[in-house]
């Protein structure tokens, strides 16, 4: 088995660990702003109490098999912290964070061939500092090549749905266009059943295919109708579930907004692809973020 460092124990790191634990075998080491006496992450099958040594120093840290950068996607400079230490002995890094540019983040401090995109889908929320819920399956899914495949053995005898994929860029930018309408949660400060409604639900498949426009022209291949097919999966979502853009604002922390919407507006400019309803988000978004 390996020795694992998971840089960001938020909902994403905390069910990480979790699972990583439930495979068996694997020495956990949690990397984390603040002190940490332990992690209780609520599964479907039960609480799991993970077991790992707790750094919040990177000069305290020692070189791992594994690094698992588990932040969000604007604290890229503050997991680059932990890197130089924990990769002493050549570890690759696997990136657990929303988005399309993975490695165009991490490139200033790793290697690209050791640089592993995951995207990752799972109904989480942290609770408190200490506690996470996991609220179903988590899905991970890498390029299909060397190290995507040693990642997935990672998780081998654990319940996580994790696997290499042909076609990464589409899987990605799939994920996005899922992840772009949640936007409306965090500007209305509503959870997942604000785009219930008739309006909302209008605004949620505009700001959807403007990002299917742009994946396409990046080269991602999606259904017609991806814009319906997501909206009917996000109306079937529990109504009380929180993204992690509302829960940063709720928590008056910053947000991932750029990696989400901005990404959209800004290839979307490349391309020549108009994209109104993704330019309007953002622009209200960073208002209310700078207004506090």
């Amino acid at each position: 088995m390996a020795r694992i460092a998971i840089v960001g124990v938020g909902a994403i790191g905390g069910v990480t660990a979790a699972l990583l634990q439930q495979a068996g075998g694997h020495e956990l080491v949690l990397c984390t702003r603040r002190p940490m006496s332990g992690l209780a992450v609520e599964t479907p099958d039960g609480v799991v109490d993970v077991q790992a040594v707790f750094v919040t120093d990177p000069a305290k840290v020692s070189g791992v098999d594994w690094v698992l950068v588990a932040t969000k996607a604007y604290d890229v400079a503050g997991a680059a912290k932990w890197l130089e230490k924990l990769c002493s002995k050549s570890a690759p890094i696997a990136v657990l964070q929303n988005g399309v540019e993975h490695r165009e983040r991490f490139a200033p401090y790793v290697a690209a061939e050791k640089i592993l995109p995951v995207m990752v889908d799972c109904p989480a929320e942290r609770q408190s500092s200490d506690r996470v819920r996991q609220r179903g399956v988590m899905h991970l899914k890498v390029p299909d090549v060397a190290i995507g495949s040693d990642f997935v053995k990672l998780f081998a005898g654990s319940p996580a749905d994790a696997s290499v994929v042909p076609d990464f860029l589409s899987v990605v930018w799939r994920k996005l266009c899922f992840n772009s309408a949640g936007v409306l949660s965090a500007l209305t400060m509503q959870p997942a059943g604000v785009v219930r409604g008739e309006a909302m639900g209008e605004t949620a498949l505009e700001i959807i295919r403007e990002c299917a426009a742009v994946a396409r022209a990046e080269g991602a291949h999606l259904e017609e109708n991806i814009a319906e097919i997501i909206l009917a999966a996000q109306r079937a979502a529990p109504a009380d579930s929180i993204n992690s853009m509302l829960a940063d604002r709720r928590a008056s922390r910053p947000v991932e907004i750029e990696a989400r919407n901005g990404v959209i507006v800004r290839l979307g400019r490349k391309h020549g692809i108009a994209t109104p309803a993704n330019s309007m988000a953002v622009a209200l978004m960073e208002t209310m973020v700078a207004q506090g």
